[in-house]
């Protein structure tokens, strides 16, 4: 079998990684891929919104299945592109992936469907915004209803803050069109987590759950970013509160979308907040999370071309979806300045180390090939993982492994899965 991945960060390479894996795959490309995922694919540059280049290079290589990674193509509607084409793609119809591509809709959606969320309402005029946050109370969160790179959300603890990032927002539109419509919504507190699942459009298994760590500095201090490490599974996720959300959030979720006539095919990422009146959907995401995919694609058992196959097909029920009884944590590791301005084009040494060692991994999120070395090409680098019995010993191995890579203006957060400490 031949596959195209389509994508270029760490999440890709995770993808590549389990695909890499499966007995029935002898070829894989990737457009545009990195000098990591180069390792696995033949890597073409063709960007993630060419979608006639990438339909045409599908085609041209004879590909039998189609990974879509990211969201931006997703939600432009790649998949029914490469559909049209009768290239067999995983990830969902744009249709579908509307329950990412606007807040607004998720937010009605889980509304009409009574599925636990934040109270909240959808603006898409900045002066009667403004008037509705004379009334509410705080703090309370502002968020862009397109997609915005994981940064469209302002958390605002006074009404001075709140009528900025309305004009942040909607006026000077800092996320583009993404701002054109504005969810104010109540601000929630608790644990986060996420949990990735499969959906073949009736069925859902869930995978194993992270939790994943948004702020640039220590002590989530600074600004947020698309995600500076994460780790799995989370200790606050129990039996209990697994089986409320099977009940009342994820089933639920895909059958809402079927009953309003977008059916969902491919990954849900729910981001659940366990608030003290049970857990709540916090935001809907239509792709591996990033850096989540890389703590919970390596423990997954299963062969992940079985699993996507039966998305498509619609046979997901008929897959006994195992994870391994261990645990992972990923620190990535950036270039100094991120998520403003930061340098590329920076030598990174000592990636040959995680070839030594079983249960090591070094995602690449931002590089690429050049005069012969990779280099640094984006502000999060690489996403360091390693497996550990549990979750410390996870922390403890990943963190060592931190010290094998070197580039100049390394950076990276020293506490991520600190709060299991609290478990």
């Amino acid at each position: 079998m031949k596959v195209l991945i389509i994508g270029s960060g760490g999440r890709e390479h995770a993808i590549a990684y389990c695909v890499a894996k499966s007995k029935k795959v002898d070829k894989i490309y990737c457009t545009p891929g990195n000098a990591g995922i180069a390792e696995f694919a033949e890597c073409a540059p063709i960007g993630a919104m060419e979608f006639d280049k990438i339909k045409a290079f599908a085609l041209e290589k004879s590909v039998d299945l189609a990974i879509v990674g990211m969201d931006d193509p997703l939600v432009g509607g790649l998949v029914d592109e490469l559909e049209s084409a009768g290239i067999r793609t995983f990830g969902p119809r744009k249709n579908a992936a509307i329950l990412e591509g606007s807040k607004a809709f998720s937010k009605d959606l889980m509304k009409k469907y009574h599925i636990p969320t934040a109270a909240y309402e959808n603006f898409d005029n900045a002066e009667e915004a403004l008037a509705y946050l004379e009334t509410a109370k705080f703090p309370i969160v502002l968020k862009a209803d397109g997609l915005a790179l994981g940064k469209g959300v302002l958390i605002c603890n006074t009404p001075e803050e709140a009528k900025e990032g309305v004009r942040t927002i909607m006026l000077d539109k800092k996320f583009g069109s993404a701002g054109n419509t504005m969810v104010i919504e109540e601000f929630m507190t608790g644990r986060e987590v996420s949990v990735l699942s499969f959906v073949d459009g009736n069925t859902i298994k869930t995978m194993s759950s992270a939790q994943d760590h948004k702020r640039a500095k220590d002590g989530d201090q600074g600004l947020n970013t698309g995600g500076m490490g994460t780790f799995s599974p989370s200790p606050f996720y129990t039996k209990e509160i697994d089986e409320f959300c099977e009940k009342y959030i994820y089933q639920a979720t895909v059958d809402a979308m079927k009953a309003e006539g977008r059916t969902f095919k491919g990954v849900i990422f729910f981001g659940l907040m366990l608030t003290q009146d049970g857990p709540k959907v916090l935001e809907y995401n239509v792709r591996f999370g990033d850096p989540e995919a890389q703590v919970v694609l390596p423990r997954m058992k299963n062969d992940i071309i079985d699993v996507i196959e039966a998305c498509i097909d619609g046979t997901l029920d008929q897959i006994d979806l195992q994870f391994e009884d261990n645990a992972a944590v990923c620190v990535v590791l950036a270039s100094d300045g991120y998520p403003l301005a930061y340098e590329k084009g920076l030598s990174i040494t000592g990636l040959e180390e995680f070839e030594k060692h079983e249960g090591y991994y070094c995602f690449h999120a931002g590089t690429r090939f050049e005069g012969g070395q990779t280099v640094t090409n984006g502000g999060r680098v690489l996403g360091v993982t390693a497996k550990g019995k549990d979750l410390k010993e996870a922390r403890a191995n990943a963190y060592a492994a931190t010290q094998w890579v070197q580039f100049d203006n390394k950076y990276m957060r020293h506490d991520i899965g600190r709060a299991i400490d609290e478990a």
